[in-house]
């Protein structure tokens, strides 16, 4: 049964579960659940994804985003406010049954913006398990995220944007099986730590 989501809200909450983690690294280069990144890998993508969000909710394409924004600085927390504030608005700014074009795809802002949450509340459990902090998710992300990703299951690893998922019971946690979803072991990584 699918349930209604306040979108707009839940992007404020990723960002917030970001920005929590954030708020506590000390080990910039501490690798992370993604392969081959440090913390300060993971941490710059996710703010130079929301560097273009603005962009792209404007009507410019992938590649006119990338040429609009600048390279970031040394201060990624800073950065991440900034960015992170810009988005919020660009996001509240815009009608959701506007068209977005992304690199390989056309979609609704709606459904960029479902993507963009999903994206950042998984990274933000990836941040957690990188530098030890508190990897429990809010509920109502994992809820939405998980109607997302569930239907996408055949197709996650495919895209090359998230490694095979990890079969789990279904009476494991939702948060476990999201993150299994997208080929994280909440379990087996922490034990590997």
């Amino acid at each position: 049964m699918s349930r209604h989501h306040d979108w707009l809200a839940l992007q404020k909450q990723a960002h917030r579960e970001f920005a929590t983690r954030l708020g506590v690294v000390t080990d910039w280069d501490a690798p992370t659940p993604d392969d081959g990144w440090s913390v300060r890998d993971l941490v710059s993508h996710v703010i130079e994804e929301q560097q273009q969000v603005p962009h792209l909710l404007a009507g410019r394409t992938v590649a006119q985003a990338r040429h609009a924004v600048g390279s970031l600085g040394d201060d990624l927390r800073a950065e991440w406010r900034l960015y992170s504030l810009a988005a919020i608005a660009a996001w509240e700014a815009v009608r959701l049954d506007a068209v977005v074009t992304l690199s390989a795809d056309t979609m609704t802002v709606a459904d960029f913006l479902r993507e963009q949450v999903s994206e950042v509340t998984i990274h933000a459990w990836d941040l957690a398990r990188a530098i030890g902090a508190a990897e429990e998710l809010d509920d109502d992300l994992v809820q939405a995220v998980w109607t997302v990703f569930e239907p996408q299951r055949a197709t996650l690893s495919a895209s090359g944007l998230y490694a095979s998922p990890i079969p789990l019971p279904e009476s494991a946690p939702l948060q476990s099986r999201l993150l299994a979803l997208t080929g994280r072991d909440d379990h087996e990584w922490a034990s590997v730590a």
